[in-house]
């Protein structure tokens, strides 16, 4: 059981922060498209791989996806997500998101659409939401490295996330340093992500040499590693 809940940690531990910023008018554009490729790891065992790309669907419109697969001893995890979001006027606007995982234990699955006219976020397996202007479980991921272009070091976010409940986050810089990864050595900005619950501390960090894409991520629950995810390739389209 305990090996079962140690790869559920390290298969979402991307997903542990979320989105909803109020944008300045002079937020800045988003990333190039990429695809980032990252290896998992615990306590310095590779464990896994996970991937990252966004990638333009029309002057407007963008996809942004990840996938992961995760494995250790007889068990597995496999996790997938897909954004679509339109970018206007320095606008993040989620318009759909899909979840599937499948490995040891049930499979599990959320789709949904996020509807502006009628203000309701639109749920496959729930209850429909009020829509508030929360973000789907992933546009963090391109929306954090807008607001470290931007030099602003506290930020929060209010996010749908994969079980399709409401949630919140805060997130704050910590310092600049320099990592050593399988993709190199790297500068990158750490921030702390703030939640409610005291026995999980998250860390991140993103390149600003890559236009501030994530390069890594670390979770720790009651001081004990659960997971670190770090860049291994990363290719601009």
């Amino acid at each position: 059981m305990r090996v079962t809940k140690m790869l559920k940690v390290i298969s979402v531990i991307l997903f542990a922060l979320a989105c909803k910023v109020s944008l300045a008018e002079d937020a800045s554009e988003l990333p190039s498209p990429f695809v980032a490729q990252y290896d998992a790891f615990r306590h310095d065992r590779n464990i896994g791989t996970a991937e990252l790309s966004l990638k333009p669907i029309s002057a407007e419109l963008y996809e942004l996806k990840y996938s992961s697969k995760v494995s250790r001893f007889f068990l597995s995890d496999k996790r997938y997500e897909t954004t679509v979001f339109s970018f206007i006027d320095g606008k993040i606007t989620p318009i759909t998101y899909d979840f599937k995982r499948k490995g040891t234990g049930p499979n599990k699955s959320l789709n949904a659409k996020f509807d502006a006219k009628s203000q309701t976020i639109i749920l496959s397996e729930h209850e429909n939401l009020t829509w508030e202007g929360e973000f789907d479980n992933q546009l963090f991921r391109i929306d954090i490295s807008r607001q470290l272009a931007l030099n602003r070091t506290q930020f929060e976010y209010k996010f749908l996330n994969y079980r399709g409940q409401k949630r919140d986050y805060k997130i704050e810089v910590v310092k600049k340093e320099i990592l050593t990864l399988p993709y190199g050595n790297i500068e990158a900005v750490k921030v702390r992500v703030n939640r409610d619950s005291s026995k999980r501390q998250t860390y991140a960090w993103f390149a600003p040499s890559l236009d501030y894409v994530l390069v890594r991520l670390q979770q720790f629950k009651d001081d004990e590693e659960q997971g670190d995810i770090r860049l291994n390739t990363y290719q601009k389209f």
